[in-house]
């Protein structure tokens, strides 16, 4: 970075320094022709008086002179010409100065000769004859001031050129120490100048983006890590039931009256093994957005009526009284996901629940959104438990998992179908006194705003 400053900051001096010269040479150049014009313009009017005074004779005292004189007759012609033959020197009547003299007593031009092959500046002058008197002199081109001026040009441009780099390095090191102290875990605009506060505030924000996406992809791959461990795990134990019950069989040594408990076994824990899968692969298709699924409206309370007549007879059997309250609540939703919600957090009021206790469904509605909630006075959960329960494979009452049943899958399920449903979680629990789990799922005016976005 230090190089890149260093060398716009020397390109910047250069070109400063080379718009300036030639500034300069422009306002000398001008400066110079005017001087000469000037200097014309004397000894033409000292040639004038000579000429007036002395005639042809004072004309060749002037030959060796540096500058040209020409002696003109009113009607153009070249009576005399001090570095060519007149007499071979077409008319001047057309000549700019010429034109002047004989109409205003003095006339002054500057252009190219083709005589001299050379540019001119020519200062003319009429005398008391009647004819005129014309000098003239070269001009100076750009190329020849630049020649008389090389030694100064070149001296200025060194001391320019030297001096630039020296500000050059100043500037650069000034201009990157600051930033080679920066911390950039932590930066802060106002250890930096104003300049680069926007610059460093941005540095801090990406940083900040980046820390928490590493974070996010750390937590995503302990819990792709975790998952797989848990899925291992989760399809082993029954797959080592199977094996071994299926062993037995096999081998001769269970007794007769015995074979069907045995196949009960097999049958259970194969059935255990398909409801994990399918809430794996629920799960999965989830994390892709469900993109297959329809959305169309869909009326809560209906879906929690058919949704707990399910599962009365799993209520009943737990001694669970199974109650549902509240009113026809339409929301833009996946009916297929919105019934799975319903189900898998009644299906754990009930199981987490004691006998002769309740779970209560209640659905309602304002003008924005549809709730849901489902609660039951169980077993609740710990406080230090309440943000992992929502986690794949995660129970509550681990010791008591293999009774209940289930994948631990259930509301991690409920949580990706909510999150897709742009609903929001409320869980409020109390341990020994009860569970109640609320979701608030936008309209659908809201969830189309919300996909805007």
């Amino acid at each position: 970075m230090t190089k890149q400053i260093f060398k716009a900051v020397c390109l910047a001096a250069i070109a400063v320094f080379g718009a300036s010269l030639v500034i300069i040479m422009g306002a000398l150049y001008g400066y110079f022709s005017e001087m000469q014009m000037k200097q014309i313009r004397i000894q033409s009017e000292l040639a004038a008086r000579g000429v007036e005074n002395n005639g042809l004779a004072y004309l060749d005292s002037l030959k060796d002179e540096e500058y040209r004189v020409t002696w003109i007759a009113a009607d153009g012609t070249v009576k005399y010409d001090s570095r060519t033959d007149g007499r071979t020197m077409e008319n001047h009547l057309e000549r700019e100065e010429i034109r002047e003299a004989l109409s205003g007593g003095i006339g002054e031009s500057a252009r190219y000769s083709s005589t001299l092959m050379e540019q001119q500046l020519y200062c003319a002058r009429k005398l008391a004859d009647g004819t005129v008197l014309r000098l003239s002199g070269t001009q100076y081109t750009w190329w020849t001031l630049a020649l008389g001026m090389q030694q100064p040009i070149l001296l200025i441009a060194s001391f320019a050129i030297g001096f630039s780099l020296f500000l050059a390095f100043r500037f650069s090191r000034k201009i990157v120490e600051p930033l080679n102290r920066l911390d950039l875990d932590s930066p802060r605009p106002e250890d930096i100048y104003e300049e680069l506060s926007p610059l460093v505030s941005r540095i801090g924000s990406q940083k900040r983006q980046l820390k928490t996406q590493a974070e996010e992809k750390a937590k995503a791959e302990q819990m792709r890590r975790e998952f797989t461990a848990n899925v291992s795990h989760e399809l082993k134990t029954p797959l080592q039931s199977i094996s071994g019950c299926a062993e037995l069989l096999l081998g001769g040594m269970v007794k007769p009256e015995d074979v069907p408990r045995f196949s009960r076994q097999i049958f259970s824990e194969s059935q255990r093994m398909i409801v994990l899968i399918e809430d794996i692969i629920k799960l999965s298709h989830l994390d892709e957005g469900a993109s297959d699924m329809q959305w169309e409206n869909a009326d809560l309370y209906e879906l929690a009526e058919r949704t707990a007549a399910t599962l009365m007879p799993a209520a009943e059997k737990a001694g669970v009284l199974l109650l549902l309250t509240g009113k026809k609540s339409v929301l833009y939703g996946i009916p297929q996901l919105l019934s799975g919600i319903i189900f898998n957090l009644c299906d754990n009021a009930i199981k987490y629940n004691h006998p002769g206790g309740n779970a209560v469904i209640h659905i309602s509605d304002d003008e924005d959104t549809v709730y849901l909630s489902v609660s039951d006075n169980g077993i609740g959960i710990p406080h230090e438990q309440q943000t992992r329960i929502f986690e794949r494979f995660y129970r509550v009452d681990k010791s008591h998992s293999k009774e209940v049943g289930g994948t631990g899958l259930g509301l991690s399920i409920v949580k990706h179908s909510a999150k897709l449903h742009h609903a929001e979680i409320r869980l409020q629990s109390t341990l020994g006194k009860g569970t109640k789990i609320t979701i608030s799922f936008p309209k659908r005016h809201i969830v189309q705003l919300l996909a805007d976005k």
